[in-house]
């Protein structure tokens, strides 16, 4: 019997009563994977500039690589809530295409619900986004795509007032419509304050356990990206390893002419080959 598709409603409905699992997924097989383990939402992350594309910021990708992501990704799921994230140069760089670019992610990707990153005019946008009927995720905290206005990549909310100030964001974007929220790199007390206070739930990356869910970059969970590493990362894999075993023994069965053998070789007959003068 095929499982029923998670809906906005059932990410809701778990608030209070079990934690929420997501990961990022950019590609076919690896979305199929996920979504087969029973992750609750996957989100077609706009990381994907670093670990699958090898660029230095999120903010060097843009609509066609981030749509081009997601169809591959809902292609593959049959139950998890997929989650298109916005793209800089979508909502804050040109925030008048904002609500046309969500509905792009809805419509031509399948995806569920789209993510946004606090910014300046973050409450305008997310606001005509939800007007529009399309499910918003928002997220606070360390925002990568404008990281350089919040003094870099370090944990946010350390003081009362900064912390006062990530409260009210919460409680704002609760109040807009957000279906759910994204905490990174928050410290644990205020991440569980927070949650707290909101109905919906929050999803913690660095923002310790009173967090409602988590979530991580699966590349870096898998050990497949090896560049950099987060504190928050526990790595439940090292695949670049396993990967590069393999890699290393098909050279070597190639070099030594052990690859391909017969189970992987196909054959004609005689007769056939006697025709061409190969007998």
């Amino acid at each position: 019997m095929e499982e029923k598709k998670i809906t906005v409603g059932d990410i809701l409905a778990q608030k209070g009563k079990r934690k929420i699992t997501m990961l990022t997924a950019y590609d076919y097989p690896l979305a199929g994977l996920v979504d087969r383990a029973g992750i609750d939402m996957i989100l077609v992350g706009d990381s994907v500039a670093n670990v699958a594309l090898g660029l230095e910021s999120t903010t060097q990708v843009g609509m066609a690589e981030m749509l081009h992501h997601a169809k591959a990704v809902t292609r593959a799921v049959k139950r998890s809530l997929v989650v298109g994230d916005m793209p800089y140069e979508s909502y804050q760089v040109h925030p008048q295409e904002s609500v046309k670019n969500a509905r792009r992610f809805i419509e031509e990707a399948r995806c569920d619900a789209v993510k946004l990153e606090w910014f300046d005019n973050c409450l305008d946008v997310t606001a005509k986004i939800i007007q529009a009927g399309i499910p918003v995720m928002g997220h606070i905290g360390l925002t990568p795509q404008t990281a350089d206005k919040i003094g870099g990549f370090k944990v946010q909310g350390k003081d009362a007032q900064a912390a006062q100030r990530l409260i009210t964001q919460a409680l704002e974007l609760e109040k807009l419509g957000c279906f759910a929220l994204v905490l990174e790199c928050v410290p644990d007390k205020i991440a569980g304050m927070i949650t707290e206070k909101l109905k919906i739930p929050t999803i913690g990356i660095g923002a310790g356990l009173h967090c409602d869910g988590q979530v991580l970059v699966t590349y870096d969970m898998l050990g497949l990206f090896e560049r950099f590493t987060p504190k928050f990362v526990k790595k439940y894999l090292n695949a670049s390893e396993l990967m590069l075993k393999a890699i290393e023994e098909y050279k070597g069965e190639v070099l030594r002419e052990e690859f391909p053998g017969p189970q992987h070789s196909f054959s004609i007959k005689e007769e056939e080959l006697k025709k061409i003068g190969g007998g």
